[in-house]
């Protein structure tokens, strides 16, 4: 599959030419790649085609009659649209936890898998512009936020900076994934100038994502359930638990399914990571809870509402316990020794935690932002059939892309690299 180019240790330099002469092989070989596999394999993207059909009739229908067919109001405007596109920012910036001891802590054993978490970046990212676009109501006006067409007002807005950090990330981790396993599908080593600078400022940019997320909704100051100076760092700790969850679940799936041998030492490394950062997350959360039952002020409905109901209006009740329940009960199976021993237990622990964070930072989060409204009124908000499908759909669609991604970069990760690498 790889045209090597190597006299022993040592490599002759790439000219631009024989660069690029190979791109039209490497195209058409992960072509064949996305499109041939198992019956496992065509069952699941079949599966997954269908829901995502189902969720293009939803949103067409939605175009055609408008936002009415959802359960959003003029009290509550954001709803399952937005609290999806808020976790899926976190999946995306959790994405890349793998750069950090691959790259900044020089771990050789996580260079092999690393990609996985690009990738996850790149369709986390289109699931996140999925979930804006249903969510506009007049997609056809989408080009007002595109620089260089709309009007941004810029450097004010933080939806403009969203904008901007969403769209870059998702070029950046384009950008290292295609020249990745491009360079490895030729076998050749990677030049770090091409590569490393971008992948040190994905480091950064998936910070940045997630807490300038935050920041729209810090900065909103008639919403007082989201100004918290600890909205950004639970946001950040969230991700952690997020992100790396899937990757270890895709890993052990990758290593049951399409047999590729993952070293163990890049899951380990990811479980201490979600140990901490789930404690972390726990803490902030109680923390948050304090503040607002303990102090006993005005502000403190909104959290009355979510967790204990407000004057008979309990719709997110069941929704946030649960999350509690399952973020405690993953805690205390993850930091049982079984997590890193017994794939079974940690997809158990790993699945509870996934949930919880989602409901977390989902319903948990943006409802009660709206609820009660700014005018003190108890309208509470429950997702139509229609946003249901929609969501489904999207996330179908998502993990297609992501699907096909690693199915793509399988076969080139199992090419042998130079042995005077530095990747």
């Amino acid at each position: 599959m790889a045209t090597t180019m190597t006299t022993g240790s040592t490599q002759t330099p790439l000219t631009t030419l024989q660069f690029w002469s190979g791109y039209p092989r490497f195209l058409w070989r992960a072509l064949i790649a996305a499109t041939d596999g198992s019956a496992l394999f065509y069952g699941w993207m079949t599966t997954l085609t269908a829901l995502a059909l189902v969720g293009v009739n939803a949103w067409a229908k939605q175009y055609a009659l408008g936002m009415g067919v959802t359960g959003l109001s003029d009290h509550v405007s954001w709803g399952l649209y937005i609290a999806n596109f808020t976790f899926g920012v976190g999946l995306a910036a959790g994405g890349v936890m793998m750069v950090i001891p691959a790259y900044l802590y020089k771990d050789r054993s996580m260079h092999d898998v690393v990609i996985l978490g690009e990738l996850l970046a790149v369709a986390a990212i289109i699931i996140c512009t999925l979930f804006i676009a249903v969510d506009l109501g007049r997609p056809d006006r989408f080009w007002h936020i595109i620089p260089g067409l709309g009007r941004f007002n810029w450097p004010m807005s933080m939806l403009t900076w969203d904008v901007i950090v969403l769209n870059g990330y998702l070029l950046l981790n384009l950008h290292i994934c295609g020249y990745l396993l491009y360079t490895r599908f030729l076998g050749r080593r990677p030049n770090p100038v091409w590569y490393l600078p971008f992948v040190l400022l994905s480091i950064a940019w998936a910070i940045s994502i997630h807490t300038v997320t935050a920041f729209l909704y810090q900065g909103l100051g008639g919403r007082p359930f989201w100004n918290s100076a600890l909205l950004a760092p639970r946001f950040l700790t969230s991700a952690f638990v997020s992100g790396p969850v899937f990757l270890v679940l895709t890993m052990l799936i990758v290593r049951q399914v399409a047999g590729l041998r993952i070293p163990v030492a890049p899951m380990r490394t990811l479980v201490q990571i979600i140990r901490v950062a789930i404690l972390v997350n726990l803490l902030m959360m109680v923390s948050e809870l304090f503040t607002e039952f303990y102090t006993g002020s005005d502000h403190s409905s909104h959290a009355k509402y979510l967790f204990f109901g407000l004057h008979g209006k309990t719709a997110l009740v069941p929704w946030m316990w649960s999350a509690v329940g399952l973020n405690v009960l993953a805690a205390i199976m993850l930091l049982h020794p079984w997590a890193t021993r017994k794939p079974a237990w940690f997809v158990v622990a790993g699945v509870c935690a996934f949930v919880g964070v989602w409901i977390e930072k989902g319903m948990g989060l943006i409802v009660p932002g709206f609820v009660p409204s700014t005018l003190h009124e108890l309208v509470e908000y429950t997702p139509t059939l229609a946003e249901c499908q929609i969501t489904l759909g999207i996330w179908a669609a998502g993990l297609m892309v992501y699907t096909l991604a690693v199915k793509i970069a399988i076969p080139i990760l199992q090419i042998p690299i130079p042995e005077d690498s530095g990747h």
